[in-house]
C-alpha cells in the first residue's frame, strides 16, 4: 500500500507541475504559476527516489499509476468524466504495473 500512496503523490506533483504551466501558456493565467510548478516538479523527481525498487522498473511501473490518476485528474479538475474505455485502459496500465512491481523475488 505504501508503494501505491508513493505512486499516486508522485502523479499528483507531477501533473501539478505540467497543469500549472498549461494554464499560463494557454488559458492566459499568470506566469508567476511557474514558481509553483518548478517546486511541483522538483517534488515529483525527489518522490521518484523514495522507491526501493530499480530506478527502470519504478518508471516502468508507475507508468501505469500516472495513467489512473491523469483520468482522475481530468474527472475532478478539467470536469470531464472518463469513458469506460478510459477506465478500461486505466485498468489494463494498473494491472501491468502490478505485474511489475509485484513479482516474485529471484
Amino acid at each position: 500500500m505504501r508503494t501505491f500512496a508513493l505512486f499516486v503523490a508522485t502523479a499528483l506533483a507531477e501533473i501539478l507541475g505540467c497543469y500549472l504551466p498549461y494554464l499560463w501558456l494557454k488559458q492566459g493565467r499568470s506566469m508567476l504559476l511557474l514558481i509553483p510548478a518548478a517546486v511541483s516538479l522538483a517534488l515529483f523527481a525527489w518522490l521518484l527516489t523514495l522507491h526501493e525498487t530499480a530506478a527502470g522498473r519504478v518508471y516502468a511501473a508507475y507508468g501505469g499509476v500516472y495513467i489512473g490518476v491523469a483520468l482522475l485528474w481530468l474527472w475532478a479538475v478539467d470536469q470531464i468524466r472518463p469513458t469506460a474505455w478510459d477506465v478500461a485502459g486505466a485498468a489494463v496500465a494498473m494491472a501491468g504495473m502490478g505485474i511489475i512491481m509485484f513479482q516474485p523475488a529471484r
